[in-house]
């Protein structure tokens, strides 16, 4: 179903959002790299995950990805002809240490070195994400997240990152999306590592929490200067009707998707009052640990695409509440068969605006897929476009009800591999050819070309 045309009272502008907001595009190792076993890599778990039949949807793999690799050239210097000024990319753990610890890659150091170089000799700020999802191989045989160990591990890998990076890059993000990898990766084995059950979901959830605290503390403490962040998925949870089990059943979901790893990195303890499964977390726990929980960060970043219609659901262990799928509620859908409801991003910044210890906030992942027809080398995204303008309205909108938020990434600079759906849901502002990897830039991609050159000055 297709997004109703864009029908903003005013053409947005660049200078509305203020001089100091933060424009860029983010984008993540795995999706994008490939050379997947080439100059000195190690394995990942989303190498393995993809090599295994059924996974992925008609067997897509990253083995190649966007060849970002061999094109990061190209792809920056796109990057700079279309005005954007940050660049938020992930490092793969398994590139710069291909055993999860010990014995450095020097070629993978190098690649990141020319990456960020070429960044700053383009005029684009690097934003170094450190971990987006692809754990070493080697970690994940010794338990990955669930095994404690992941904190040493984490800790060697940061400190690498901070020392031969750090004089050049400024701007960190811990994790990427916590929620995700964990949920996905360790509860329902939909994303590597492909494990299942709370026996395992639980440990990585504590742990994750907190390397995250831990990768802050480490970052500030090698980082001269450093303005330092984590991100987390978010999404607007409704309730399906008035009723009081649906209700419940929408406050444990948004404790669940919303605020789990928010909370206890701010010192508020794990959201066990409204999920009582969660006390099942005090076996990982140890004494320093809530202690440890806690950093200061930065900035929060808040990736937001979308909403979720929750219903009370018996069925459903723990939580008893079930999604109600946006295609069955004949709403605008994007092409992950997400609902398009751009008043979810305003909901998302005033819930984070509600957490007083948070100093400032950046959207730092936020876009659509939808599929994208080549015409006469041109590629018209009505749709795509739609969706930005009508969610960064929201923004502004939050913006100038004196919310805090102070930037905004675009997810993603090109189409890429994603996850478990393969190359079909394209989410970039510039088309890849995956036969060929040619480059176009869509339409979204030439607005938003457009709209980062405007009013580059009151």
């Amino acid at each position: 179903m297709s997004q109703n045309s864009h029908s903003s009272k005013f053409d947005l502008q660049k200078k509305q959002f203020g001089t100091d907001f933060v424009w860029g595009v983010s984008a993540a190792a795995y999706q994008t790299e490939g050379a997947f076993d080439k100059h000195g890599k190690g394995e990942s778990i989303w190498d393995r995950f993809v090599s295994k039949k059924g996974n992925i949807k008609d067997g897509h793999h990253g083995e190649i990805a966007c060849d970002f690799f061999n094109k990061y050239r190209e792809d920056i210097y796109l990057m700079k002809t279309m005005n954007i000024p940050n660049f938020r990319f992930s490092l793969s753990w398994s590139r710069i240490l291909p055993y999860g610890i010990g014995y450095i890659n020097e070629e993978g150091i190098n690649f990141y070195n020319k990456v960020i170089d070429f960044c700053l000799e383009c005029g684009i700020t690097p934003w170094i994400t450190l971990y987006h999802w692809d754990l070493p191989q080697d970690l994940e045989e010794k338990g990955g997240w669930t095994n404690r160990d992941i904190l040493i591990w984490f800790e060697e890998f940061v400190k690498i990152a901070a020392s031969r990076f750090g004089d050049r890059v400024k701007n960190w993000i811990v994790l990427n999306e916590p929620m995700v990898f964990t949920g996905a990766g360790y509860f329902l084995g939909v994303h590597a590592p492909g494990r299942k059950g709370l026996s395992h979901f639980l440990p990585a959830v504590h742990h994750t929490v907190l390397c995250q605290a831990l990768g802050g503390r480490i970052l500030r403490s090698l980082v001269p200067n450093s303005t330092i962040g984590t991100s987390f998925s978010c999404s607007q949870i409704t309730p399906y009707s008035n009723k009081n089990k649906d209700i419940q059943a929408a406050q444990k979901a948004d404790a669940l998707l919303n605020r789990l790893f928010l909370e206890p990195l701010l010192g508020m303890g794990y959201p066990k009052e409204v999920i009582p499964i969660l006390k099942r977390l005090e076996k990982y726990q140890k004494p320093e640990d809530a202690k440890n929980c806690v950093f200061d960060f930065d900035f929060i970043g808040i990736q937001n695409y979308t909403r979720e219609v929750v219903k009370h659901n018996y069925f459903v262990p723990y939580i008893k509440a079930k999604i109600v799928k946006a295609h069955k509620r004949k709403v605008s859908i994007t092409q992950m068969n997400w609902e398009i409801y751009p008043p979810s991003i305003y909901a998302m910044i005033a819930k984070f605006n509600t957490y007083e210890n948070i100093k400032k906030i950046l959207i730092t992942e936020n876009g659509a897929a939808f599929k994208d027809i080549v015409k006469n080398g041109k590629i018209k995204d009505t749709d795509r476009l739609c969706y930005i303008q009508n969610y960064l309205e929201q923004v502004l909108n939050a913006k100038s009800d004196g919310f805090k938020v102070d930037g905004y990434f675009a997810w993603t600079f090109t189409d890429n591999f994603e996850w478990a759906e393969g190359y079909h849901p394209r989410f970039g502002l510039v088309y890849v050819d995956f036969k060929d990897q040619t480059r176009i830039i869509k339409d979204s991609g030439k607005w938003y070309r457009d709209f980062l050159a405007s009013n580059n000055s009151y």
